[in-house]
């Protein structure tokens, strides 16, 4: 072997062992910090336990005369403890489960293909040669596989787009979701004492939530709450609403519904802007189902840690990235503005500041302070911004499946694997952007893995309209037997994924 040969055979073996070591430094560094406690405690543990077995007989009974003698004090001091004790329980949030959830399939009439969808594109009549041939080109590169949905009214020749066809869209996702995670739960309907529906786009009237109330034949007293207009992430923003209200419903049950509607705003117009969305949206919806039953615990799937909202609707370049509005023909469209990725990590660097310090081990804490130390208070510039690993803080990562280089960004900020982006990825292959209702196809792709395990934690993370980044934060309570669930959407399919999707440069995203 020549020398240059061996030399560059050297450098590559370094290159590869270089980052294997500092992997193996920063996890010693995550367990010294992590168990600091322990090593801390550990000898005065062990001076007490030698203090303890010098104790005789003598000792112990000056104690008892010394108690006796300041029994008053001590009976006080209990019944302050017992207050204070009693308060604290008292006061405390009540912790919130979730039973199940539901993500709704809709039947092989609905299915689209690229083909199909290119062809009713043709038959509409309303896009030109060059926007056609645009929507081709966004199809290819969307990541969105061939078997998603739509529903009948854009599927018919020709598309037949009115109220009714819309509350017929709505009805299917919302009963269909919401039978499931009934029949999943074995919870009656009129036990459901707050109901949480969000539709960004369709709000008729009545509202949703009425829909349902009529629909299952809810009690009178049921607490019902109709959210629209807050765009993909409105989903989180109703479970964090349920959360709230649970803490004041004592022992009920909260339904959150999340869905979209295609029906009614599906795009007929030519500005690109608009046309992006009608690419990238599918037909979908979950229903989650809430507890804050002590006695629920034993039989719920997780538990709700934390909820993270972050709006920048301040910002007049947030506000309107994403913006329903007439084109110049007078079409209403939803228009993307090419700021949006730049919004959209701008909404979630603000969100992680927060949920950080809820979720962050100690360890990546003190890295990522040392860090802004450094930076603000020495002023030495060339210290990077340390980002904290989110992989010692989370198992799972649902990240809004709102298009390719929503996913792409994420993956590159977090330095997230493939693994950890899979169930994302393969949402919007297999179901496309469902809106809100993406990250609960994502929760269901990891529990049909079996990849689910008792204490782990996920992370949603969702992105919509306003401009807002929202986050939550769930544990796993038990276990998820893949094969417990036939009424998982992935359960007849899942031996089919992951699938290669090729990689190709984005044109575009919705969020």
């Amino acid at each position: 072997m020549s020398g240059a040969a061996q030399e560059t055979t050297t450098t590559a073996a370094a290159g590869s062992v270089g980052p294997h070591r500092r992997a193996r430094m920063k996890l010693l560094y995550h367990h010294a910090v992590s168990n600091a406690l322990y090593l801390v405690l550990a000898p005065v543990a062990a001076a007490v336990a030698l203090r303890a077995s010098r104790v005789t007989a003598a000792d112990l009974a000056a104690a008892r005369e010394h108690l006796a003698a300041n029994l008053p004090l001590a009976v006080a001091l209990l019944g302050v403890a017992a207050v204070l004790a009693t308060v604290y329980l008292i006061r405390r949030p009540r912790p919130v489960y979730l039973l199940d959830f539901a993500c709704y399939k809709p039947g092989g009439e609905h299915v689209v293909t690229r083909e199909t969808f290119m062809a009713q594109s043709m038959k509409a009549g309303a896009f030109t040669d060059d926007n056609l041939a645009f929507q081709r080109k966004i199809l290819e590169r969307s990541g969105l596989g061939q078997g998603t949905y739509f529903p009948a009214a854009v599927l018919n020749s020709p598309p037949n787009p009115c109220m009714a066809e819309a509350r017929r869209e709505a009805e299917q996702v919302m009963f269909g979701a919401i039978d499931g995670v009934l029949a999943k739960t074995g919870v009656r309907a009129r036990d459901i004492g707050v109901v949480v529906v969000n539709c960004s786009l369709f709000n008729p009237t009545p509202s949703l939530s009425a829909m349902i109330v009529n629909h299952y034949k809810l009690r009178g007293n049921v607490a019902t709450y109709n959210l629209g207009g807050m765009g993909c992430s409105a989903g989180l923003i109703s479970i964090d609403l349920a959360k709230q209200l649970l803490q004041v419903h004592r022992n009920s049950y909260a339904l959150v519904v999340s869905m979209e509607n295609i029906t009614l705003n599906w795009y007929w117009g030519n500005n690109r802007s608009m046309l992006v969305s009608n690419c990238l949206f599918r037909m979908g919806g979950a229903a989650i189902l809430l507890s804050n039953r002590g006695g629920d615990r034993r039989r719920a799937k997780y538990q709700l840690l934390h909820t993270v909202r972050t709006h920048h609707g301040a910002d007049d370049r947030a506000y309107r990235c994403v913006f329903q509005e007439e084109d110049d023909s007078g079409t209403v469209g939803v228009a993307l503005s090419k700021d949006l990725m730049a919004v959209a990590g701008e909404a979630l660097r603000t969100n992680i500041t927060t949920l950080g310090p809820l979720v962050l081990p100690m360890s990546e804490q003190i890295l990522f302070l040392a860090s802004l130390v450094a930076r603000k208070v020495f002023g030495l510039a060339g210290v990077k911004p340390y980002i904290p690993d989110f992989k010692m803080a989370f198992e799972h990562f649902c990240i809004h499946a709102g298009g390719r280089a929503v996913l792409d960004t994420i993956e590159k900020n977090l330095a997230l694997t493939g693994w950890h982006m899979e169930p994302s990825r393969m949402t919007l292959y297999r179901w496309g952007n469902t809106s809100s209702s993406s990250l609960w196809y994502e929760l269901a792709y990891a529990e049909a893995k079996g990849r689910v395990r008792r204490g782990h934690r996920a992370w949603q993370i969702a992105f919509g309209s306003g401009f807002k980044c929202n986050s939550a934060v769930w544990k796993a309570l038990r276990t998820i037997a893949p094969a417990a669930d036939d009424r998982n959407p992935w359960a007849d399919e899942i031996h089919n994924f992951p699938v290669e999707v090729p990689k190709v440069e984005t044109v575009a995203a919705s969020s």
